[in-house]
């Protein structure tokens, strides 16, 4: 089949990645975010006979722009590889992407315009000519509403026609040049008509709030406080039943396996190693997972979370640091090694590295989970009614706390070995949209639920298999593990903790995930307790091996501040191009862990 190049190009935030995935069924990340496309993705669809390869540009304002994405627009545009330029416009804002139209037209006039958010433009009273639009530009103009699928069938037969035979494919439209179009804001004032003189004045009432000086930071807080409240209140029941259900499922495999001519030593490997860790994992992670990420995608869909980057914005620059920091840290509280992509749209390379090095100070969310569980037991339980709200309360002192370290160091890093004045930008805020709760719920299911899960299950059950052996391998009266554990015992103890608590944390240096349950199957395995029927009883397991208040609180603190995951470490080698950066990265947060855990063990003991 013949093979076409599309390129899709257009400013941030107008649902390019939106097309991109309806037009290619790929589950590339969309969010009401600004640049968050940094880095070219590739995926296929085929019309007809024709495979068509979508290549989505980084979003860009213009082709003529210093910042290292717009450059990889730019230069890919430039040396016209694609056989079409694909440009996405936002209906609700088309005068300033015009700009970028008339600068991609001066470069090819093989281009089609996709008139994007249709709906929300018409909600505001703005209505597009785009026959005249078209007739203007010399370029086909489709209008749509991705996010409906409205249009889209209609787009991908214009693709078609324009790739395979443009000169029959029914189009009168006669190209021009940049010079020979009118400037943008003549073409706007010829091709759309207003009805509502303040189309945006929703969005403005609603900005003085929510970006007020005097109401942003509590809005904000309380926000955070809601949502964790209700993942906390939710996750109680769903973790008790799946407990139950995985007891009730591992005896009978158990017996099944008991069956079998299989060694006992097997079903053991496979029964107390393999399944029981895979087990932790799910009762533990999914239900906290399956309710906090369909809340916190549902406030970036709406468009939000961008709005707590600007909150924070200000506190920033007075560290030292570029602004848009605060938005790559809010793209951390999802996956810090996204965040650390994320940095790209940081134009300057000192302030990239700040905001690359300082992300982990930001609990991801495969760190959620851990906090989560400690909290529910250690912190809130007895609390009856007030237990959720409570917890939520102080889950977001503890991301308070990594906001502030976060700052900390990023104002030490600026006054020391990378120092520098920080950069002004303009941080452009999206529009606020009714969130589609269908399709928050997918993506947050299989974008972040399965996919945390299913990373932490890939490292859970090898971590099973080996956490087992070294329980079961001697060495004269001792086990492996527990020479491993013993002798890392002493610097715990130092700390407040215990061995098995550091062999937990460097076991899970390749997925946050896993940190909880092979600390408990360290536990397990010395046979203290074998069996579990609810989440309460986790506390019950933590306490028959010493765990207090202090313990658990040592724990969070090491939960929030210690190094980072080997994704996130490979992430920001690769960002920086630096070990220096990448050590910087890792040794930093472990520090600050292990030293707020001395602190709080002098404190306490």
């Amino acid at each position: 089949m013949e093979r076409k190049i599309i390129a899709l190009a257009g400013n941030p935030n107008v649902g390019k990645s939106t097309v991109f995935n309806a037009l290619t069924g790929m589950r590339q990340h969309t969010g009401n975010w600004p640049g968050k496309t940094v880095d070219n993705a590739v995926g296929e669809f085929i019309h007809k006979n024709v495979i068509f390869q979508l290549v989505d540009l980084p979003g860009a304002y213009s082709l003529n722009s210093e910042s290292p994405d717009e450059k990889v627009t730019a230069g890919y545009i430039n040396s016209q590889e694609a056989d079409l330029i694909l440009i996405v416009a936002d209906a609700t804002c088309l005068e300033r992407n015009l700009l970028l139209v008339r600068e991609i037209l001066s470069v090819t006039s093989d281009a089609v315009l996709c008139l994007n958010l249709t709906d929300e433009a018409a909600r505001k009273g703005m209505i597009t000519d785009t026959a005249r639009l078209s007739s203007i530009l010399g370029i086909p103009v489709i209008p749509t509403a991705a996010r409906d699928r409205r249009g889209l069938d209609l787009l991908v037969k214009e693709i078609y026609r324009c790739c395979t035979d443009p000169a029959v494919a029914g189009h009168d439209y006669t190209s021009k040049t940049n010079t020979e179009l009118p400037e943008a804001s003549e073409i706007y004032r010829q091709c759309t008509t207003v009805s509502n003189e303040e189309p945006n004045v929703f969005d403005r009432k609603l900005d003085r709030v929510l970006t007020s000086r005097i109401w942003g930071l509590p809005i904000m807080l309380t926000m955070l406080f809601i949502v964790f409240w209700i993942t906390m209140s939710g996750a109680n029941y769903p973790s008790a039943a799946l407990a139950y259900l995985f007891d009730i499922t591992g005896k009978l495999l158990t017996d099944v396996l008991s069956e079998t001519s299989l060694p006992e030593g097997c079903i053991s490997f496979l029964t107390d190693g393999v399944y029981k860790s895979v087990s932790w994992v799910v009762s533990v992670m999914l239900p906290p997972m399956a309710i906090f990420f369909p809340l916190f995608t549902l406030l970036e869909d709406f468009g939000y979370l961008p709005r707590v980057a600007f909150n924070l914005d200000n506190s920033f620059r007075k560290c030292g640091a570029h602004g848009k920091q605060a938005l790559t840290m809010c793209m951390g509280l999802g996956c810090n090694a996204c965040g650390v992509t994320g940095c790209r749209i940081i134009e300057s390379p000192r302030e990239r590295v700040i905001a690359a090095v300082t992300n982990s100070f930001i609990p991801c969310n495969g760190r959620f989970p851990t906090l989560i569980m400690l909290i529910m037991i250690f912190f809130t339980a007895g609390m009856g009614a007030f237990s959720g709200a409570a917890a939520g309360l102080i889950l977001v002192m503890f991301i308070l706390l990594g906001i502030v370290v976060t700052m900390i160091y990023s104002k030490l890093l600026s006054s020391t070995l990378l120092k520098g004045i920080p950069s002004s930008f303009i941080l452009e805020l999206p529009p606020y949209r009714k969130p589609k709760v269908k399709d928050v719920i997918i993506r947050s299911i299989l974008d972040r639920t399965i996919f945390v899960l299913g990373r932490a299950l890939i490292v859970a059950a090898p971590a099973g298999a080996i956490i087992w052996i070294l329980a079961n391998i001697h060495a004269g009266d001792i086990s492996l593990l527990d020479r491993f554990t013993g002798f890392l015992d002493p610097f715990g103890r130092f700390l407040g903790v215990d061995g098995v608590i550091i062999a937990a944390f460097i076991l899970g240096f390749p997925a946050n995930e896993t940190v909880i349950p092979v600390m408990l199957m360290c536990y397990l395995s010395t046979g203290t307790l074998t069996e579990y029927s609810s989440i309460s009883q986790l506390g019950d397991i933590l306490a028959d091996h010493g765990w207090t208040i202090h313990t658990a609180l040592a724990v969070s603190v090491l939960c929030m501040f210690h190094f980072p995951c080997g994704t996130t470490c490979l992430t920001v080698q690769k960002e920086t191009g630096s070990l220096k950066w990448t050590a910087l990265a890792f040794i930093l947060p472990a520090l600050t862990g292990l030293l707020l855990c001395l602190i709080i063990n002098i404190i306490f003991s």
